[in-house]
């Protein structure tokens, strides 16, 4: 089992621009995108090196009046070759990622959930996790809101496997068509620090490790591909 400490921050995106509109079916209330438990319908699009980003949410009816949801859809890297400026060779002009994820919240408890729904075009990779997330009472100007989740891997493609009974192991790839490599677990918290009433401060660790995965997706989930 490994480890990887990632810290993650709303405030910083590797997008060089960025837009969004987001509203409530009720009226055009302005919607606070700091708060995790926030839902409301939006759209967006950015541009990254390796193309440009759309994303649209929508909110919709739970049927039960404590509870609200959204669905949102994300596509990256779109037109890349055309678009995008990364001076590497993987740049074309299909999409790198479709992510979709369905988010409610328990008005009355403060509690979220969401299915996150992620899979990579060009590792033929997908990674689905279903994450709890909670909203503790307000501390002065800070806010807190941990999570925690589990997932699972599907891949298609090449895995190695051990050819050779000696102490030193051989391996060669092998095609296996999609298979399952292994599940993992995010430990996490969103904070939010309020400076005024219209400026604060976003700071999100997130802390991801594998349960029970091969080697392969040890070293591939954890960035170290």
């Amino acid at each position: 089992m490994r480890a990887h400490m990632s810290f993650l921050s709303a405030a910083i995106a590797a997008v060089c621009s960025f837009s969004s509109l987001a509203a409530q079916n009720t009226d055009t209330e302005i919607q606070d995108m700091s708060d995790p438990l926030a839902v409301y319908t939006q759209a967006g699009a950015g541009s990254s090196d390796k193309g440009l980003n759309i994303k649209i949410g929508r909110t919709y009816d739970t049927g039960n009046p404590e509870t609200m949801a959204m669905n949102i859809i994300e596509v990256k890297g779109i037109a890349g070759e055309y678009l995008g400026w990364s001076g590497t060779g993987g740049r074309d002009n299909s999409i790198d990622s479709v992510r979709f994820r369905n988010f409610s919240v328990n008005t009355t408890n403060g509690r979220g959930s969401q299915l996150d729904l992620n899979y990579n075009v060009e590792q033929e990779s997908l990674n689905a996790s279903y994450s709890f997330i909670q909203a503790l009472p307000k501390w002065g100007n800070l806010n807190l809101y941990p999570l925690a989740g589990l997932g699972i891997n599907v891949r298609n493609g090449d895995f190695p496997s051990c050819t050779g009974a000696d102490s030193e192991c051989q391996t060669e790839p092998q095609d296996n068509g999609y298979t399952v490599p292994g599940t993992y677990a995010v430990v996490g918290a969103y904070t939010k620090y309020a400076i005024t009433d219209k400026l604060w401060l976003n700071y999100n660790p997130m802390w991801l490790t594998t349960c029970l995965a091969l080697n392969l997706m040890s070293t591939t989930l954890m960035g170290k591909e």
